[in-house]
């Protein structure tokens, strides 16, 4: 298991930014050639992330490459660099199709991409939200769907309020469907960098919706993110006396668990599993 806590945007044309984000506590890391990239910046950009990927100086972190999307002048050319870098993943912004997954999987291909660099997808249209199972599953290499709140909400006519209720059916649908293809997925960003509350308050529905964990634009977001998407002490302590009570049960013999009065079936049992898998991947960092 790969925690995927906390992801953090990086602008890949600020060569500060990208030394910084190597001593950051971030689960992953996403260096930025789309919306933080001007477009006379863009090819300079792309040499530099280029270069930082292959660095391999950036420790635990997963490190990703976000392109420019589908459709752009700078498409191509950034899925070529991504290719020859060999990043963790290339993250591909505007995903609404299986087409789309499998043009970029073709083109990493073709441009040489080793085995380990992954695609995540961007899922930030209506179609998106509505073909997301598709979307998921349309490729092994597919391995992370990552939700674009802000350009859904535009797409959406939807105005940004304190629990998201405009998004909640296009989050809940794109969460389905990434579960059932067996991928992990991310949820979009917090655009107030200075309302921390407001934030984790973000990081708690998110987590509890089912999320892996939240892309971020400021590093002051890391540390909170990092907490919540982690599991608690509570969790961990509780997660054991599951396991431990089940295991004890099955040698015994018998055919009913219970903890602290509370029917204990399988699907806890693999729940209290994921959760300590989790918490020892945190702890291996």
């Amino acid at each position: 298991m790969r925690p995927r806590r906390s992801v953090l945007y990086m602008p890949g044309a600020n060569e500060r930014a990208l030394e910084k984000a190597k001593s950051l506590p971030a689960d992953a890391l996403i260096l930025d050639l789309e919306d933080a990239v001007a477009p006379d910046a863009k090819a300079e950009a792309r040499e530099r992330v280029a270069a930082a990927a292959a660095s391999k100086e950036y420790g635990h972190r997963e490190l990703t490459i976000r392109v420019n999307g589908p459709g752009t002048a700078w498409h191509a050319d950034d899925l070529r660099a991504a290719a020859e870098a060999g990043p963790d993943a290339v993250v591909v912004p505007k995903v609404d199709s299986v087409a789309t997954v499998r043009e970029v999987e073709r083109a990493l291909e073709a441009a040489g991409a080793p085995d380990h660099t992954a695609i995540w997808a961007m899922v930030e249209t209506p179609r998106a939200m509505l073909d997301a199972r598709a979307v998921a599953a349309a490729s092994e290499r597919l391995t992370v769907l990552v939700m674009g709140t802000n350009d859904l909400a535009k797409e959406l006519h939807a105005e940004h309020v304190p629990g998201r209720a405009p998004l909640l059916t296009g989050l809940s649908l794109a969460l389905l469907g990434a579960r059932d293809a067996g991928k992990a997925i991310l949820d979009g960003v917090y655009n107030d960098v200075k309302d921390l509350a407001g934030f984790e308050a973000e990081c708690v529905q998110a987590r509890q919706f089912g999320f892996d964990g939240k892309t971020l634009i400021h590093p002051g977001q890391v540390a909170p993110c990092n907490e919540v998407f982690a599991p608690s002490d509570a969790q961990i302590a509780h997660a054991r006396k599951v396991i431990d009570a089940f295991e004890l049960a099955t040698r015994e013999g018998r055919g009913v668990v219970t903890v602290d009065g509370r029917m204990i079936e399988n699907l806890h049992v693999e729940d209290a599993r994921r959760i300590l898998a989790l918490a020892e991947a945190i702890a291996g960092r």
